[in-house]
């Protein structure tokens, strides 16, 4: 609103391109990023979209920037736990855990807050400390019953977090329950515990276009061999005194150069005979 008619526009339109390619082209996404940003850098909502494409590009530097400057505008904590993360992202954990630490969480609703819990696990396990890491998951939220949007990212990750501890029986029981709240299919919990329990997947899709292609290569066997077959009869019953012969119609070059490399024979020998 704060933006001429013509060029609020333009804006929107690279943010809604943004949303639209963040997930699957994220580098799309950044380029049409930093085109708003161009556009009007003034307007938080911009430097917001434009830090999650740099999030999602790995440029954590940028995204830390520009996440800060969306703060600034509006004075909001909302962005606090991916700040944290970038903190993260650029090897920086003892600040990111610093920052789980800071009044601004307390002023997080509960989805903030779990995430927040979530990057401070992670920066605990970055540390190597994987007791603390699970400890730090280990809350109300993992502990409830009802299925909320983050639940199946904690309960993964607190999976994530038993395994590499090495205790596998409680991996098992925490994917399993990561499976039943992940309707969406947004972790890979159902592969992790097939994997836990020896499982193998074989991927259907690739098997068939081997198939296929094997079935290419024998049919081009199949003709190569027809090929050679037709010029070595076409060689053996070659006689040019013979009216009713029909040359080979126009075909494959391995026909002609066969038939051609047996007439030469032929003449050579008839010229051995004559001599």
């Amino acid at each position: 609103m704060s933006l001429p008619k013509g060029l609020a526009e333009e804006v929107s339109k690279n943010l809604v391109m943004v949303a639209r390619l963040i997930d699957e082209e994220p580098e799309q996404a950044y380029a049409y990023s930093r085109i708003a940003l161009r556009l009007a850098s003034r307007v938080a909502a911009v430097r917001e979209a434009a830090g999650f494409a740099a999030y999602a590009t790995q440029k954590y530097s940028e995204a830390l920037a520009e996440f800060r400057a969306a703060k600034r505008m509006t004075g909001s904590v909302e962005l606090w736990p991916v700040m944290a993360d970038c903190e993260r992202g650029l090897g920086r954990p003892e600040r990111a855990l610093t920052m789980a630490g800071e009044p601004e969480v307390a002023k997080l609703d509960k989805a903030g807050q779990v995430e927040m819990r979530l990057v401070a696990a992670g920066s605990r396990r970055d540390l190597g400390q994987l007791d603390a890491a699970i400890v730090t998951l280990q809350s109300p939220e993992l502990a409830s019953s009802s299925v909320q949007p983050w639940t199946a990212r904690l309960r993964y990750a607190y999976a994530d977090a038993l395994l590499a501890a090495g205790r596998e029986d409680e991996a098992r029981e925490w994917f399993g329950k990561t499976l039943e709240a992940d309707k969406d299919g947004a972790t890979d919990a159902s592969d992790r515990l097939a994997e836990l329990d020896g499982v193998e997947f074989v991927d259907a899709m690739h098997e068939d276009e081997a198939d296929e292609v094997d079935e290419d290569d024998d049919e081009a066997d199949a003709a190569e061999v027809a090929a050679a077959e037709r010029a070595s009869d076409q060689a053996e019953y070659y006689d040019e005194d013979d009216e009713e012969y029909e040359p080979l119609d126009e075909g494959s070059e391995a026909d002609i150069d066969v038939t051609d490399e047996v007439v030469a024979d032929l003449d050579d020998d008839r010229a051995d005979d004559k001599a």
